[in-house]
């Protein structure tokens, strides 16, 4: 992976890379509509005031570099309107963006999120759950980071895989809390000095959650913060793309050589569970269209109780009732709402087979 200093042509995407430089500049010379999501970790603005020590007095390792440092909240807001409005041009129409914070900067950048035009669709919690101790004993233990997700306008289509988080939670439907470790040990990048390589680092399992949750395979992710490369390193190790801006250059060493040593998950790996709705729509008309049932060809339910017949414009018509595969076996069964896809079969060989698998194959040849 090279580094590349400035951004390529408005015709390229400089994918894969870390730019150097100013975000905001980097962002506006991007192509407009170019990127699916953005994972933005922007300074917190932590506005620390003199050095803080454990009860044994040693000085514990705090954000005091000059990239936390604003002169003012209003400096800071319009540092914050200007990213986000970089940012909100090159994502696709139906792109998103995960902005994670804590309380000294979040309720600032939800303003300004909504401020630009941004839809929010959650605000996850993520509790740590080996958070670093109040040391002063004045205030709770600061024990979480709030991540606020958001969609580029009302009414995009952004990704979801829903199941996926689902099944990642032990089939249980994900949270908007959830509940994962600080950097430590291995994970944890030293510099030369064997000292922190960046005060801040974001945990590998964190990012695993929002790609896979909200990108598939081939995506292009952007981090304007990139940092020491945690975007980058999930999205290579998931098969997405990604383009880093990193104005510090001793971040950029350490991202390189991190995300060098990363290696894709093969193809197989890659795959996750997606829902019924994710899949491709296939009218029950194209079954007849294409001749794989014929009009006048009978249905049967797959409970044995009712027939229906086809007809030439994707209906059935059985018992009197005439209407769509649903609304047929409803009325047949006196139901609300009936999944006729599940509900029919047809006969094939003396056995009876569920047209469903009629609307796989066909779902198959759209992949």
């Amino acid at each position: 992976m090279n580094k590349h200093t400035t951004p390529m042509g408005a015709d390229s995407l400089p994918l894969n890379r870390i730019l150097a430089g100013d975000c905001i500049e980097v962002m506006n010379a991007l192509p407009e509509n170019s990127v699916d999501l953005i994972f933005a970790d922007p300074p917190y603005n932590l506005q620390l005031k003199g050095d803080l020590h454990r009860p044994d007095n040693s000085k514990v390792d705090a954000v005091n570099d000059d990239w936390d440092q604003f002169d003012s909240f209003r400096a800071y807001d319009e540092f914050t309107t200007d990213w986000l409005k970089a940012a909100r041009r090159i994502l696709k129409p139906n792109g998103a963006i995960w902005v994670i914070g804590s309380y000294h900067n979040i309720f600032r950048v939800g303003a300004a999120l909504q401020n630009q035009g941004y839809w929010i669709l959650n605000d996850v919690v993520w509790r740590k759950s080996n958070p670093m101790p109040n040391f002063r004993g004045k205030r709770f233990t600061n024990a979480h980071e709030t991540m606020i997700w958001a969609s580029k306008s009302e009414g995009a289509k952004y990704t979801f895989n829903y199941e996926a988080l689902k099944a990642l939670n032990e089939g249980v439907q994900m949270r908007s809390d959830w509940v994962l470790p600080i950097c430590t040990g291995h994970e944890r990048l030293k510099d030369e000095n064997g000292d922190k390589a960046h005060p801040t680092q974001k945990p590998e399992s964190l990012l695993h959650r929002v790609l896979v949750g909200s990108t598939n395979p081939g995506d292009v992710i952007l981090d304007p913060f990139f940092g020491t490369g945690t975007t980058g390193a999930v999205a290579k190790m998931l098969g997405r793309n990604f383009i880093g801006i990193e104005r510090e250059e001793a971040y950029r060493k350490v991202a390189e050589k991190r995300i060098s040593k990363v290696r894709k998950y093969d193809s197989e790996a890659l795959a996750v569970t997606t829902g019924k709705r994710a899949e491709p729509r296939v009218p029950f008309g194209q079954l007849v269209e294409r001749g794989m049932l014929r009009p006048g060809e009978e249905l049967l339910s797959l409970n044995g109780r009712y027939k229906a017949k086809v007809r030439a414009d994707g209906t059935l018509v059985g018992a009197d009732i005439k209407g769509s595969i649903h609304q047929v076996g409803a009325k047949l069964e006196g139901a609300p709402s009936c999944n006729g896809w599940t509900y029919w079969g047809y006969k094939r060989d003396g056995k009876t087979v569920p047209i469903d698998m009629l609307r796989q194959q066909i779902r198959s040849e759209m992949n």
